[in-house]
């Protein structure tokens, strides 16, 4: 049974999760009223939308963020929190698609936006619990083939800091007898992602910065020279604009509506379990990811719950019961949880494109967008948010690569998409099951 994700409720409250419960930075929203003008104007208050706009009011451009519920609401601010260096599809499919020079050009990136994230934690002292480390486990020897061959094609492309790990050392790190090995990323790592996004809003407004939150954007005239984006209570018009909505942009821009299709995923957190226990799961307190299609990601928070997520269910419904849909899970990894009490459980929105890699492009002359991370948002959006801002400083040359990848719409169009990609990922679920 799925029920309809809740929409914002515009009375100043996050969606029920830990983040929302220990989030340490409150702010008082204000509601863009009348008409505005400024140099760029950017939708959407998440990573995407804030990467962009830091990069580009550090260059000294005056840009406003407009957001229809609060900084953080979406994606950004519900997310497992973890830094993984990759993007959904990997590196040997988009090699196998692109050629190998576009395959060397993301190879290149995509520790990247790991890096903006320390960069702005640190100038900015931005309190989110960083922590270093993010493991891939793997359930099969199928699955430590696949982690073989994505190493070996990561090396190809420059990146030399993953370490391969077999049942002993994966124990060491994991304590669970549900995998067979794994592999260790040393420059991932996992953080508060509601806390991060809130300390990188209060960085933007700490260098000239405006944030309008409660302001649903109803429209965008992307085609008159100076583009103006309108919401309920006012408008603000600039000579570039910058759609970072991703999964919550809804039918403000009808041209984009077929390129990504939302896509829910869920969470769990447990009660604190305490240090020995908690400690005794995770020793080495990274985070955790399985490489399953449709996979699980776990970790510790910094008062010693499990933050468990997985599962996905195309459309953007959530689950009726997120908790019997995930307990089964956790407690699969760690029996020593069997029965542990759950204190929250909640899910959220991802953009999922068709190819599984992100798209960046423009639907008019000044009007830019990027969206489509397919879960792999944490460190991607960072990133695009510095390329947006590059491309709108007069240096597009990485933002022109990404722009020329081909997309596709999804198979059914927007009434039957849901339904085909569901039917689809059956296929790979029992592919999981019987451990290909």
């Amino acid at each position: 049974m799925l029920k309809k994700h809740k929409s914002y409720a515009g009375d100043g409250s996050y969606p029920t999760s830990y983040y929302a419960a220990s989030r340490n930075i409150s702010r008082t929203p204000v509601r863009l009223q009348g008409r505005i003008k400024t140099d760029v104007c950017v939708v959407g208050a998440g990573y995407s939308g804030l990467s962009t706009a830091i990069h580009l009011a550090e260059k000294g451009y005056k840009v406003v963020v407009i957001e229809g519920a609060q900084v953080g609401w979406g994606a950004s601010g519900r997310n497992g929190g973890q830094i993984v260096n990759g993007l959904n599809a990997s590196l040997a499919t988009i090699q196998c698609r692109y050629g190998e020079d576009t395959a060397r050009f993301i190879g290149g990136l995509v520790q990247e936006g790991g890096k903006i994230i320390r960069r702005l934690v640190s100038e900015y002292q931005i309190e989110c619990d960083l922590k270093p480390g993010n493991i891939y486990a793997a359930y099969t020897s199928a699955h430590m083939k696949e982690l073989e061959a994505k190493q070996a094609l990561w090396r190809k492309y420059g990146m030399d800091d993953h370490q391969f790990l077999d049942r002993g050392a994966l124990r060491k790190l994991v304590n669970s007898d549900a995998y067979c090995g794994g592999m260790l990323d040393t420059t991932g790592g996992h953080m508060h992602p509601l806390n991060l996004v809130l300390g990188e809003a209060r960085a933007f407004e700490s260098i000239g910065g405006t944030i309008y939150e409660g302001s649903p954007v109803i429209r965008v005239d992307h085609v008159a020279e100076r583009p103006t984006v309108y919401t309920e209570g006012g408008e603000v018009s600039a000579p570039i604009v910058v759609l970072c909505g991703n999964a919550y942009l809804g039918d403000a821009v009808p041209k984009l509506v077929s390129r990504v299709m939302p896509v829910s995923t869920q969470m769990i957190s447990t009660a604190p379990l305490g240090e020995q226990l908690a400690n005794s799961l995770i020793p080495s307190d990274m985070c955790v990811e399985d490489v399953r299609y449709i996979l699980d990601y776990f970790r510790l928070s910094a008062d010693k719950r499990m933050i468990f997520g997985g599962g996905t269910v195309y459309g953007g419904t959530d689950p009726a019961d997120v908790v019997a849909k995930l307990r089964p899970n956790l407690e699969k990894v760690f029996p020593q949880l069997k029965g542990v009490k759950i204190d929250y459980a909640w899910s959220g929105n991802f953009a999922l494109s068709f190819t599984r890699v992100p798209q960046m492009g423009r639907i008019g002359p000044s009007t830019y967008f990027a969206h489509g991370c397919s879960g792999h948002g944490v460190t991607g959006s960072h990133l695009f948010g510095r390329t947006l801002a590059e491309a709108i400083d007069g240096d597009a040359s990485r933002f022109d690569i990404f722009e020329k990848l081909p997309w596709y719409p999804f198979p059914g169009g927007r009434l039957l998409r849901a339904q085909y990609s569901t039917i689809g990922s059956w296929w790979y679920s029992l592919r999981d099951a019987v451990g290909w």
